[in-house]
Protein backbone atom coordinates (compact mmCIF):
# COMPACT_ATOMS: atom_id res chain seq x y z
CA UNK A 1 0.00 0.00 0.00
CA UNK A 2 1.40 3.36 -0.93
CA UNK A 3 1.80 6.31 1.44
CA UNK A 4 -0.98 8.15 -0.42
CA UNK A 5 -3.32 5.18 0.14
CA UNK A 6 -2.49 5.13 3.85
CA UNK A 7 -3.14 8.84 4.16
CA UNK A 8 -6.56 8.48 2.57
CA UNK A 9 -7.49 5.71 5.03
CA UNK A 10 -6.28 7.45 8.20
CA UNK A 11 -8.98 10.20 8.44
CA UNK A 12 -11.77 7.64 8.05
CA UNK A 13 -10.25 5.47 10.77
CA UNK A 14 -9.99 8.49 13.07
CA UNK A 15 -13.74 9.06 12.70
CA UNK A 16 -14.71 5.57 13.85
CA UNK A 17 -16.83 5.67 17.02
CA UNK A 18 -15.08 4.70 20.24
CA UNK A 19 -16.36 1.51 21.86
CA UNK A 20 -18.72 2.04 24.79
CA UNK A 21 -17.24 1.94 28.25
CA UNK A 22 -18.26 -1.02 30.37
CA UNK A 23 -20.12 -0.51 33.62
CA UNK A 24 -19.31 -3.87 35.19
CA UNK A 25 -17.44 -4.11 38.48
CA UNK A 26 -16.02 -7.38 39.80
CA UNK A 27 -17.00 -8.25 43.37
CA UNK A 28 -14.15 -9.48 45.57
CA UNK A 29 -14.96 -12.32 47.92
CA UNK A 30 -13.83 -11.96 50.56
CA UNK A 31 -13.24 -8.19 50.62
CA UNK A 32 -9.61 -7.10 51.09
CA UNK A 33 -8.37 -4.51 53.58
CA UNK A 34 -7.21 -1.42 51.67
CA UNK A 35 -3.62 -0.36 52.37
CA UNK A 36 -3.23 2.97 54.15
CA UNK A 37 -1.78 5.88 52.21
CA UNK A 38 -1.32 9.62 52.27
CA UNK A 39 -0.98 11.61 49.03
CA UNK A 40 -1.05 15.28 48.04
CA UNK A 41 -3.25 17.12 45.55
CA UNK A 42 -2.16 19.91 43.15
CA UNK A 43 -2.19 22.45 45.97
CA UNK A 44 -0.08 20.34 48.31
CA UNK A 45 -3.04 19.44 50.54
CA UNK A 46 -2.57 15.99 52.08
CA UNK A 47 -5.25 13.30 51.88
CA UNK A 48 -5.17 10.06 53.85
CA UNK A 49 -7.40 7.11 53.09
CA UNK A 50 -7.98 6.66 56.83
CA UNK A 51 -9.83 9.99 56.98
CA UNK A 52 -12.51 8.53 54.67
CA UNK A 53 -13.55 5.71 57.04
CA UNK A 54 -17.33 5.64 57.31
CA UNK A 55 -17.69 6.57 53.62
CA UNK A 56 -17.88 4.48 50.48
CA UNK A 57 -14.78 5.42 48.46
CA UNK A 58 -14.12 5.03 44.75
CA UNK A 59 -10.33 4.96 44.14
CA UNK A 60 -9.40 5.49 40.51
CA UNK A 61 -5.80 5.04 39.33
CA UNK A 62 -5.23 6.88 36.05
CA UNK A 63 -2.91 8.89 33.78
CA UNK A 64 -3.49 11.59 31.15
CA UNK A 65 -1.87 9.50 28.39
CA UNK A 66 -4.43 6.71 28.92
CA UNK A 67 -7.45 7.13 26.55
CA UNK A 68 -9.98 5.16 28.67
CA UNK A 69 -8.81 7.10 31.75
CA UNK A 70 -9.58 10.38 30.03
CA UNK A 71 -12.95 9.12 28.80
CA UNK A 72 -14.18 8.04 32.23
CA UNK A 73 -13.48 11.32 34.08
CA UNK A 74 -16.79 13.00 33.02
CA UNK A 75 -18.77 9.97 34.25
CA UNK A 76 -16.83 10.09 37.53
CA UNK A 77 -17.83 13.74 37.93
CA UNK A 78 -21.48 12.85 37.22
CA UNK A 79 -21.23 10.14 39.91
CA UNK A 80 -19.63 12.64 42.29
CA UNK A 81 -22.54 15.04 41.73
CA UNK A 82 -25.15 12.27 42.13
CA UNK A 83 -23.77 11.26 45.54
CA UNK A 84 -22.44 14.61 46.82
CA UNK A 85 -24.86 14.61 49.77
CA UNK A 86 -24.11 11.00 50.74
CA UNK A 87 -21.29 9.26 52.62
CA UNK A 88 -19.39 8.79 49.35
CA UNK A 89 -16.10 10.08 47.98
CA UNK A 90 -14.02 9.75 44.82
CA UNK A 91 -10.22 9.92 44.94
CA UNK A 92 -8.53 9.99 41.52
CA UNK A 93 -4.88 8.97 41.87
CA UNK A 94 -2.68 10.05 38.99
CA UNK A 95 0.33 7.87 38.26
CA UNK A 96 3.80 9.26 37.47
CA UNK A 97 2.78 12.69 36.11
CA UNK A 98 3.56 16.14 37.47
CA UNK A 99 1.01 18.56 38.86
CA UNK A 100 1.71 21.03 36.00
CA UNK A 101 1.08 18.37 33.36
CA UNK A 102 -2.20 17.24 34.97
CA UNK A 103 -3.33 20.83 35.54
CA UNK A 104 -2.91 21.58 31.82
CA UNK A 105 -4.84 18.42 30.96
CA UNK A 106 -7.71 19.32 33.33
CA UNK A 107 -8.23 22.56 31.42
CA UNK A 108 -9.09 20.52 28.31
CA UNK A 109 -11.87 18.50 29.95
CA UNK A 110 -15.56 19.21 29.29
CA UNK A 111 -16.14 19.21 33.09
CA UNK A 112 -13.97 20.28 36.00
CA UNK A 113 -13.70 17.42 38.49
CA UNK A 114 -15.05 18.33 41.93
CA UNK A 115 -13.25 15.39 43.54
CA UNK A 116 -9.59 15.33 44.62
CA UNK A 117 -6.87 14.55 42.09
CA UNK A 118 -3.96 13.04 44.02
CA UNK A 119 -0.41 12.33 42.88
CA UNK A 120 1.44 9.02 43.17
CA UNK A 121 4.63 10.10 41.41
CA UNK A 122 6.62 6.97 42.25
CA UNK A 123 3.65 4.58 41.89
CA UNK A 124 4.21 3.31 45.43
CA UNK A 125 0.51 3.53 46.35
CA UNK A 126 -0.57 1.85 43.10
CA UNK A 127 1.86 -0.99 43.80
CA UNK A 128 0.51 -1.42 47.33
CA UNK A 129 -2.97 -1.89 45.80
CA UNK A 130 -1.68 -4.34 43.16
CA UNK A 131 -2.49 -2.05 40.23
CA UNK A 132 -1.16 -3.67 37.05
CA UNK A 133 -2.74 -1.44 34.39
CA UNK A 134 -4.57 1.83 33.96
CA UNK A 135 -7.25 2.68 34.58
CA UNK A 136 -7.87 0.54 37.65
CA UNK A 137 -10.75 1.39 39.95
CA UNK A 138 -11.44 0.04 43.40
CA UNK A 139 -14.64 0.51 45.40
CA UNK A 140 -14.18 0.47 49.16
CA UNK A 141 -16.90 -0.06 51.74
CA UNK A 142 -17.33 2.09 54.84
CA UNK A 143 -14.92 -0.16 56.76
CA UNK A 144 -12.07 0.51 54.31
CA UNK A 145 -12.27 -2.88 52.58
CA UNK A 146 -11.99 -3.28 48.81
CA UNK A 147 -15.27 -4.89 47.72
CA UNK A 148 -15.22 -4.25 43.95
CA UNK A 149 -12.50 -3.88 41.30
CA UNK A 150 -12.53 -2.81 37.67
CA UNK A 151 -9.60 -2.81 35.26
CA UNK A 152 -10.20 -0.76 32.14
CA UNK A 153 -12.43 2.22 31.40
CA UNK A 154 -15.88 2.38 33.00
CA UNK A 155 -19.05 4.41 32.71
CA UNK A 156 -19.46 5.30 36.38
CA UNK A 157 -22.69 7.19 35.76
CA UNK A 158 -24.43 3.93 34.82
CA UNK A 159 -27.50 2.89 36.92
CA UNK A 160 -25.87 -0.44 37.84
CA UNK A 161 -22.83 1.32 39.31
CA UNK A 162 -25.08 3.68 41.26
CA UNK A 163 -27.06 0.70 42.58
CA UNK A 164 -23.88 -0.94 43.87
CA UNK A 165 -22.83 2.27 45.63
CA UNK A 166 -26.29 2.73 47.19
CA UNK A 167 -26.12 -0.81 48.58
CA UNK A 168 -22.79 0.00 50.25
CA UNK A 169 -23.88 3.31 51.80
CA UNK A 170 -24.35 3.32 55.59
CA UNK A 171 -28.11 4.02 55.33
CA UNK A 172 -28.70 1.37 52.64
CA UNK A 173 -31.36 -0.36 54.78
CA UNK A 174 -33.49 2.78 55.10
CA UNK A 175 -36.03 3.88 52.47
CA UNK A 176 -34.66 6.24 49.82
CA UNK A 177 -35.47 9.95 50.06
CA UNK A 178 -37.86 11.23 47.41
Amino acid sequence: MSVISLLSVTPAAAELPLPELSHELTRLSPPIEAPAFQLEDMDGEKYSLESYRGKVVLLNFWATWCPPCRREIPSMEALHQAFKDEAFAILAINEWETEDHVFAFMGQLPVEPGFPILFDLDSEVAQSFGVMGLPTTLLLDTQGKIVYRAVGGRDFDHPEVKKIIRELLPDAGRPQKK
